[in-house]
């Protein structure tokens, strides 16, 4: 059994994943928390959070829409190789402990 993530460590992967769901197509803060069980709010916080990795996130809201209905999408990646943590998915979903 391996040690517990150190916050920091589960932060970045949480991250990570997150990126890497809404790039899926889970692409809104029900769909993520739906997903991986997280709280509404660390959902919205990972998702702010993005920048902090260079990651560009952006949202586009839906036509017609008065409200902040709508979708994220990730714009650039940055540093961060999309496709490592494509194949490191189910990985980072267990050692998050999520859903």
């Amino acid at each position: 059994m391996s040690a517990p993530l150190s916050k920091t460590k589960s932060s970045f992967y949480r991250r990570l994943y997150v990126a890497y769901l809404i790039d899926q197509g889970v692409a809104s803060v029900p769909a993520l928390i739906e997903a991986t069980g997280m709280p509404r709010r660390t959902a919205q916080d990972t998702i702010t959070s993005l920048a902090e990795l260079d990651i560009e996130c952006v949202f586009e809201k839906d036509k017609g829409e008065r409200h902040n209905i709508g979708r994220y999408r990730i714009q650039n990646w940055g540093a961060i190789d999309p496709q490592w943590v494509a194949s490191h998915a189910e990985r980072l979903k267990q050692l998050l402990g999520y859903l």
